[in-house]
């Protein structure tokens, strides 16, 4: 700006206008225009008191903004909203600005007054307001743009590594970490290590509006992601997500970013690492350097000013880290199971066909029906396949059968009888494998509802005095053809008894000669 109130002090001095145009270092030209506007309007030397510089500078030079009387200034403000939709250009609005005025009978401004004209309304619009942030009151968190590498130790090919930066607002302490990438598991991660890095939570996150952090953005109620959601809470923290494409929501972070692909990223490109722990191991000795380096326009560091200022104003954690979960939609199957990474867990069967919400750890698998939990299971690794399953989920008919074992069946078989309890376990024993003899068993079982318990105990014993290894065919012989109801022989007479002593003795009528 030209310093109209030192040439008129110069020149009120006797000094020539070469010597002013030295001294304050503007052209001659510039000097003699000035003292020419001043002595038109009788400007007096010294000036009054109140008079300011701005004062000064339009009594000499007014602007002559407003357009002639016959010309039609545009709507500024209606070309300031339409400038903010794609594809919308200056020249656009013009255009359409020149064919209203026409149609209206007034003459339009030229273009390059139009723009002039819109570059002074946009400079109020783009006015900007320093918050002061309190201490332990938010922290700002993103993704760098800028992304850093490891080397693949088998194939050598190298890997991205995308770099997550998280900054308290009042004092700038940052935290950053490298991750294989930006997915929700990543991204929870991410915050966990950060509020233990930080010791503290603090009551407001501010993330941009990436799909791990908000499902829906929205100006009044932007949709949370459930699980980032789920970590606030345990946390006590409240996400409070930054207008889309609004930067200056969050200017902490956005500036730490900047800083960051400087002084940490770009300061390890010429080194390689083979792990990411050895990358991370890399960024946090050069954080720490990073936290530690004196501000050039305030006195401290961000760490001297996050220990003294706001260290003791976070919130205490919680006893136990969050741990990462996912959530998933999945309907429950005819056999009363959900399907998570190829592993199947039971609900209660009452829920069969019903969409259900699955909330998955590294350790449990919880199934949730409107908001409320009907089922957890300890999850479970290795081959694909593997069945969790809870008695009281099933059917009363399922249970029954999942209950079936041989000691089951033995018990059952006792409450009839001795005979029957053996000949449940001849059917046992007479299988390789148990479960093959379970359809036999209770086929026998069975039969005391057909013939009466009395008659099943007799069939066995009849059926064991044949063969010490009866089936369940053979005992349901004997009931349908009656034996068990047949009476034992009776007791044999002495002179049996005698002949059987000294063997079998073919007497007169076994040769014809009864009579004779």
């Amino acid at each position: 700006m030209t310093k109209y109130r030192e040439i008129l002090r110069l020149h009120s001095s006797g000094i020539s206008q070469r010597g002013i145009a030295e001294t304050c270092q503007c052209s001659r030209n510039t000097v003699a225009k000035v003292l020419a506007r001043a002595g038109k309007v009788k400007l007096p030397w010294p000036l009054p008191t109140d008079m300011t510089d701005s004062d000064l500078s339009a009594l000499l030079f007014p602007k002559t903004s407003a357009p002639p009387s016959n010309h039609q200034l545009p709507d500024l403000e209606y070309v300031h909203k339409e400038m903010l939709k794609a594809g919308v250009t200056l020249r656009l609005l013009w255009v359409e600005y020149c064919t209203t005025c026409r149609l209206a009978g007034n003459q339009p401004l030229m273009y390059s007054q139009f723009c002039y004209h819109y570059q002074k309304y946009a400079e109020t619009k783009r006015a900007t307001m320093h918050i002061p942030r309190k201490p332990g009151e938010q922290i700002e968190v993103d993704w760098a743009g800028k992304t850093s590498a490891i080397v693949s130790n088998e194939t050598g090919e190298t890997i991205p590594v995308y770099v997550f930066v998280g900054v308290l607002s009042h004092s700038l302490y940052a935290y950053v970490e490298g991750f294989l990438a930006q997915d929700q598991e990543c991204w929870i991660a991410a915050h966990v290590n950060m509020f233990r890095y930080f010791g503290g939570a603090t009551r407001i996150l501010v993330p941009d509006n990436l799909k791990t952090g908000v499902e829906k953005s929205d100006w009044y109620s932007p949709t949370i992601n459930k699980t980032y959601h789920e970590m606030a809470e345990h946390y006590d923290t409240a996400v409070v997500p930054a207008r889309v494409r609004k930067p200056k929501d969050k200017p902490g972070v956005e500036g730490t970013v900047g800083n960051v692909s400087t002084w940490i990223i770009a300061a390890l490109r010429h080194r390689k690492f083979f792990t990411l722990a050895e990358l991370n191991q890399a960024i946090w000795e050069l954080l720490s350097e990073f936290n530690s380096k004196p501000f050039q326009k305030k006195e401290g560091s961000r760490r001297s000013i996050f220990l003294e200022q706001e260290k003791s104003f976070l919130l205490p954690l919680p006893k136990t880290s969050f741990e990462v979960a996912t959530w998933k939609i999945a309907t429950v199957q005819l056999n009363y199971h959900v399907t998570i990474d190829k592993m199947n867990y039971s609900v209660p069967n009452a829920y069969v066909k019903h969409k259900v919400d699955v909330r998955v750890t590294r350790q449990v698998i919880e199934v949730f029906y409107h908001h409320q939990r009907i089922s957890s299971h300890p999850r479970m690794y290795g081959h694909p396949g593997q069945y969790s399953t809870i008695l009281e989920h099933m059917p009363p008919d399922h249970q029954a059968y999942v209950q079936w074992n041989g000691e089951r069946f033995i018990q059952w078989a006792g409450r009839i009888g001795r005979h029957t309890q053996i000949t449940v376990k001849a059917i046992l024993a007479a299988h390789k494998i148990e479960q093959q003899a379970f359809k036999s068993c209770l086929g026998l079982i069975k039969l005391a509802d057909k013939y009466s318990v009395t008659r099943l105990e007799a069939a066995c014993e009849k059926a064991l005095f044949y063969t010490p290894s009866p089936s369940y065919k053979s005992v349901k012989t004997i009931l349908a053809t009656g034996q068990d109801k047949v009476d034992a022989e009776q007791t044999p007479s002495a002179d049996s008894e005698s002949v059987a002593a000294h063997g079998f003795t073919r007497g007169a009528d076994y040769y014809g000669r009864i009579g004779k």
